[in-house]
């Protein structure tokens, strides 16, 4: 005789025995939820790093925190998907965030020194808010599957990699400009596509549609910040 419970998870990140309509709702409404806590980690990580110097720490050796940051990150990540019918993905995913919030200091800390830095995060923040509510209001609406496109984006996410990695060494701001934008474009197209694979019920799992939009949502606001600081013409203090 089959044991239907409508609604316990039967693991950490995952529904059984649920119908669909009800999974996705919930994967959809704990998703959000989970992302909106991540954002606390990723807010405190920074201070970390702005409040103990390790954002000039960074800046200093460029080429060091490159590597930590692609060993951590990507470690990171690799646990998280390892974990992520546990509740130890949750605690993995919002270490994962503070460790990119650490990371995300050392530009924080480049925009601050600036005479309207404040109002630069300020901005690039409510920026990366328009491109959520946009892409979060498309992934209901449109009706056609965009996972075709995955691929696409995750070769040119692949480019921008290799191009910042290169940049690191060239120090060219034309290019440095040509990726912030190829990467806004870019991850504004993936959190679409991840944020319609929840709605239509694709991704069943709230922990790994997290940690990919928040990836998404991440680099939109980076490399937005990084376009408003070079067009800001704001002077150092």
């Amino acid at each position: 005789m089959n044991d239907y419970r409508p609604s316990p998870f039967n693991r950490a990140g995952t529904y059984a025995g649920v119908p669909g309509e009800v999974v996705r709702n919930r994967v959809l409404r704990n998703t959000y939820w989970l992302l909106a806590l991540s954002l606390i980690p990723t807010v405190l990580g920074a201070a970390v790093g702005l409040y103990t110097g390790l954002n000039q720490v960074m800046g200093a050796s460029p080429g060091l925190s490159a590597i930590i940051f692609l060993v951590g990150a990507f470690g990171l990540m690799f646990a998280i998907e390892k974990n992520k019918e546990s509740s130890l993905g949750v605690a993995l995913l919002l270490a994962f965030t503070f460790f990119m919030g650490i990371m995300l200091s050392r530009l924080l800390g480049f925009v601050l020194g600036l005479g309207n830095g404040s109002q630069l995060i300020m901005m690039a923040f409510g920026g990366t808010a328009v491109v959520f509510g946009a892409m979060a209001t498309m992934a209901t609406t449109i009706k056609r599957d965009l996972s075709n496109m995955q691929k696409w984006l995750f070769t040119g996410a692949i480019i921008i990699l290799v191009a910042a990695l290169a940049n690191i060494f060239l120090q060219l701001p034309a290019l440095m400009l040509t990726i912030s934008v190829l990467a806004i474009v870019i991850f504004s197209a993936f959190m679409l596509v991840d944020l319609q694979r929840v709605v239509n019920g694709g991704e069943t799992n709230y922990v790994s549609a997290t940690l990919a939009i928040y990836l998404d949502v991440y680099n939109v606001f980076s490399n937005l910040l990084m376009l408003l600081s070079a067009f800001s013409g704001g002077n150092r203090n």
